[in-house]
C-alpha cells in the first residue's frame, strides 16, 4: 500500500518469497550479502535482482572491474559515513552487550565505547587475569606496515573491560592485523567521485542511520555538487573537504577505495564524533517574505556578532547577526539554546527547510 521504490534485501529466502508475491516490486540486493565480486553480481542479477550494494570493502580498481563485467545492472557503493570495524558490518557487539542488532538498525556502536586492556595468561582452566597491571591503548594498538616489525606485546593473551562494565572481563586476541575490537575512522569518499563516476556507478550511498537532519542535508548538499562538477567535467572543489571538516566525525578515512597502513584507518583517542568549525544552531520554523523576519528553532547557544551559514538547497548564504528577539519582540542578544525561538532577519528563508550553521571561533 505504501508503495516503496524499491526493498533492500540480503536473505535469499526472503527474497525469493517477495519475488513470488509482489514481482512488480524491484529488489536491492543489501550490502549484508557482502557482494565482493563480478561472479556474484551476475548471479543475483540472474534471480531478478534489479541493484547491487557492493561492499564496503572493495577498491576502486575492484568495484571498477566488476562494473566492466557486469555492464546492465545497476551498482551502488557507500562514499561517506561511520565505517563498522566488523566485515560489511557483520557485528555481535552490540547484541551481545545491549541486544540491539546492528542488522536491524538498532547498533549501540559498542566498538566505540572505551574499554581498558588487562594482560592475562592461558592455562589448563582458560584464561585468567594476570594482577595487577593494566596496558594501555597505545601500547597494544601499535599495528605493522610494510617492513614494520612486530609488536612484541602483539603474541600475548588479553582481557578487554568495558567502563561501564567493570569486573566484566572478556578475552581478546591480536595478530599482525591488529586487535578486532576497534574505533574506525569514518568513511568519506567525495575525492573519489570523478573516478566513480568515470566506473559508470548508478547511485551513492550516504550512511546516516542515527545522524540528524542537519547532517544529511550537508553531505548530500556536498556530494550533489561533487556529482554535478565531475559530470560537468569540472575539477574537484577542495572547499568541499572542508564543508564536510565542519561535520561531527570520529576522523576521515577513504576506507578500502585505496590501501593504507592498517593503523592510519583506526582513530584509537576517541569514540564520540567532533564538531570542529562549525555548529548546527537553528532552524527556520516560519519565514515573513516582506519583513525578511524568521522564526527559528534553537538547537544550540548562539548570539549577536556571530558568523552564521543560511543552508537553502537553492544554495548557502553567510551572515554576521546583528539583530534578535523573542517571540514577544523583546531584544535579545543569546539565543540560550535548545528548547528556545527567536526572530533574525535573513535574506532568504524556507520554512522546514532552512538551517543554520554557526562558525565556531
Amino acid at each position: 500500500e505504501l508503495g516503496p521504490d524499491a526493498l533492500i534485501m540480503a536473505d535469499p529466502g526472503l527474497i525469493m518469497m517477495v519475488r513470488e508475491r509482489w514481482p512488480e516490486i524491484p529488489i536491492h540486493l543489501s550490502v549484508q550479502a557482502n557482494t565482493v565480486n563480478f561472479a556474484g553480481v551476475k548471479f543475483w542479477q540472474s534471480i531478478g535482482i534489479q541493484r547491487i550494494i557492493l561492499s564496503r570493502e572493495l577498491s576502486l580498481d575492484e568495484i571498477e572491474e566488476i562494473r566492466q563485467q557486469c555492464p546492465d545492472i545497476e551498482l551502488e557503493v557507500f562514499v561517506h559515513g561511520a565505517l563498522c570495524i566488523a566485515y560489511s558490518g557483520r557485528c555481535l557487539l552490540s547484541g551481545y552487550f545491549n541486544h540491539r542488532d546492528p542488522n536491524q538498525g538498532t547498533c549501540t556502536n559498542a566498538c566505540r565505547w572505551e574499554y581498558k586492556t588487562h594482560e592475562a595468561k592461558e592455562n589448563a582452566e582458560g584464561i585468567e587475569q594476570q594482577e595487577p597491571s593494566i596496558l594501555s591503548a597505545n601500547a597494544l594498538n601499535t599495528s605493522p606496515a610494510d617492513n614494520e616489525s612486530r609488536h612484541p606485546l602483539a603474541d600475548n593473551i588479553y582481557l578487554l573491560e568495558e567502563k561501564k562494565r567493570p569486573g566484566e572481563l572478556m578475552p581478546i586476541m591480536e595478530d599482525e592485523h591488529g586487535t578486532y575490537i576497534m574505533n574506525s575512522k569514518d568513511l568519506r569518499a567525495i575525492e573519489h567521485i570523478q573516478r566513480l563516476v568515470d566506473i559508470g556507478i548508478d547511485c551513492l550511498k550516504i550512511e546516516g542511520r542515527t545522524k540528524s537532519h542537519y547532517y544529511a542535508t550537508r553531505t548530500t548538499q556536498a556530494y550533489r555538487q561533487a556529482i554535478d562538477d565531475a559530470v560537468a567535467g569540472k575539477s574537484f572543489d577542495p572547499n568541499l573537504l572542508g564543508v564536510l571538516e565542519n561535520l561531527a566525525h570520529r576522523g576521515y578515512t577513504n576506507g578500502f577505495y585505496q590501501r593504507h597502513r592498517s593503523q592510519e584507518q583506526q582513530n584509537y583517542l576517541q569514540g564520540s564524533s567532533q564538531n570542529h568549525q562549525q555548529q548546527f544552531v537553528g532552524e527556520v520554523t516560519h519565514f515573513d517574505t516582506e519583513s525578511g523576519i524568521a522564526q527559528v528553532e534553537v538547537k544550540n547557544r548562539f548570539q549577536l556578532g556571530d558568523r552564521l551559514e543560511i543552508i537553502n538547497p537553492e544554495g548557502n548564504q553567510n551572515i554576521t547577526l546583528t539583530q534578535m528577539e523573542d517571540l514577544r519582540g523583546s531584544k535579545m542578544e543569546v539565543a540560550p539554546g535548545s528548547g528556545h525561538h527567536v526572530r533574525i532577519p535573513l535574506p532568504s528563508a524556507e520554512a522546514g527547510i532552512t538551517l543554520l550553521a554557526r562558525y565556531l571561533p
